[in-house]
């Protein structure tokens, strides 16, 4: 088994060629074979009569970087097998430099020796030109597979290999998602070379009238907080200061039971702006919603017991597990399956089985929706009539148990006997599939919007509901109710 040796060449040219490099190649008599001929210092040792093969040409065959490495490696692997190697590449060979990182997993499996000696990293001289301290936190990205998920924008941030103009427009695009077009952004080409350039714009013109090529970076400087609102991190950061004792004193009074009702009325507020198809009015209330989640969280923090974290992390892991079809090898054909599923992973989570069926049922519910969940968890159990007929029988039965308890004249019984006769209505909907939160609601938005038109119709004459007796309010309503039919 031969050797392949991987000797780096540098940020450019051949004055950042190490000493001890030079000298292996001018006394070597392996055959060289670089990676790209596209390279200053290649141009150099070809004129002093350093005979150097590429792999230039397999980049035409490929669409794909990574196929392009892999097919590299591949050929450097067979060719080892007949004679050593010398395999050169641009900068240092442990930066950036895809092609040895699969040589070192080659070498892993046994398949050939390596040795790697470095050549002068591009970003030493990129440090120097731009005039920053890494320590102060750095991140180094490749250009052509950047994920905004990656970025941490309170760093200095440099993103290599922005070659040509598309690669530019990408970056570009994935930076607007996080900052203004007129952030400030730096392009530096050639660092440490006698062609070194660098170029201030804004971000808006990254890729217009600016010039890249291979040696190109583009370099963010780090990001105020403030500028970041849009970040979890600021949020969080947010409510951890309003919490602290330098914070607001309303905050820092907070406990979990005395914030139950504003999450109750957070989510209400929401659901209201869905109803109304209100974008903007969503955004703001699902921020209220998230405010809730963030302030509870912060609490657990402070008392010691759970964070954010842990919050984030409990719903992500349970979403993989109850998503086996998504996330496993289990195949799901409908909606149907899928909840079968859910179900049977979540029993399987609980461990023993629980005291009671109806114990995933939160007596906090509305009434209405707690109805619902009880009936479909006595349903699963047989509990259950087959048809639709004999609920309507109950839902007349419990009607005329109520009218018996009214003429009884005990309010008491009455409110007994209505309950049961709201409890059979929601039984009968859940067999017409159908939601009773849902359709009263829907009820009372069309209440809501007759009345509020009967207010504007006496408004228009000058006049209150109040002014009115009962049969004119009923005249006012049968027109509200032709006026609104198609919007209802």
């Amino acid at each position: 088994m031969n050797t392949v040796k991987v000797l780096g060449l540098g940020a450019s040219d051949i004055d950042q060629l190490p000493l001890g490099v030079y000298r292996e190649l001018m006394n070597s008599k392996s055959t060289i074979y670089a990676r790209t001929l596209k390279h200053p210092v290649i141009q150099e040792l070809q004129r002093e009569g350093i005979h150097i093969q590429s792999f230039d040409e397999v980049y035409e065959g490929h669409d794909q970087f990574g196929d392009v490495y892999r097919e590299i490696v591949e050929r450097l692997v067979k060719l080892s097998k007949n004679e050593e190697l010398v395999y050169l590449v641009p900068g240092h060979p442990m930066l950036a430099e895809k092609t040895v990182q699969l040589l070192i997993e080659e070498r892993e499996e046994g398949r050939l020796n390596l040795q790697i000696k470095g050549g002068q990293s591009f970003l030493d001289a990129t440090f120097t030109a731009l005039e920053i301290d890494p320590i102060e936190g750095f991140q180094f990205l490749d250009a052509t597979d950047l994920n905004r998920s990656q970025l941490q924008y309170m760093n200095h941030i440099v993103l290599c290999q922005v070659y040509d103009p598309v690669i530019a427009s990408e970056v570009k695009l994935t930076l607007l998602e996080d900052l203004p077009p007129e952030h400030p952004v730096t392009i530096v080409t050639a660092a440490g070379s006698e062609n070194e350039r660098v170029q201030k714009t804004t971000l808006e013109e990254l890729d217009r009238n600016v010039q890249v090529d291979n040696l190109t970076s583009v370099y963010v400087a780090p990001v105020e907080p403030a500028d970041l609102n849009h970040q979890f991190f600021r949020l969080r950061e947010v409510i951890r200061i309003l919490r602290s004792p330098e914070g607001c004193p309303w905050d820092r009074k907070q406990t979990h039971e005395s914030l139950r009702k504003y999450m109750i009325e957070e989510a209400y507020e929401f659901i209201d702006a869905v109803n109304r198809m209100d974008d903007e009015n969503m955004i703001e209330e699902l921020g209220d919603v998230l405010l809730q989640v963030m302030l509870h969280s912060q609490i657990g923090e402070d008392e010691g017991y759970f964070t954010i974290d842990d919050v984030i992390v409990t719903v992500t892991e349970k979403m993989i597990r109850r998503h086996p079809h998504v996330f496993g090898e289990i195949e799901a054909a409908d909606a149907e399956e899928v909840l079968s599923n859910w179900d049977a992973i979540k029993q399987q989570e609980k461990g023993e089985a629980p005291a009671s069926i109806l114990d995933s049922v939160p007596e906090s519910f509305p009434a209405l929706l707690q109805a619902e969940e009880l009936q479909k968890k006595a349903a699963k159990v047989g509990f259950d009539w087959d048809s639709v007929e004999p609920v309507i029988e109950k839902v007349e039965e419990e009607w005329q148990e109520f009218q018996e308890a009214r003429e009884s004249g005990s309010q008491e019984e009455m409110e007994k006997e209505f309950g049961d006769w709201l409890f059979a209505i929601a039984n009968l909907a859940r067999h017409y599939k159908l939601n009773s939160e849902n359709a009263l609601q829907r009820t009372n938005r069309k209440f809501r919007t007759r009345l509020l038109s009967m207010e504007k119709e006496a408004e228009h004459k000058g006049r209150q509901l109040k002014d009115y007796d009962l049969n004119s309010l009923e005249e006012l309503w049968v027109q509200a109710k032709v006026k609104n039919k198609g919007a209802e």
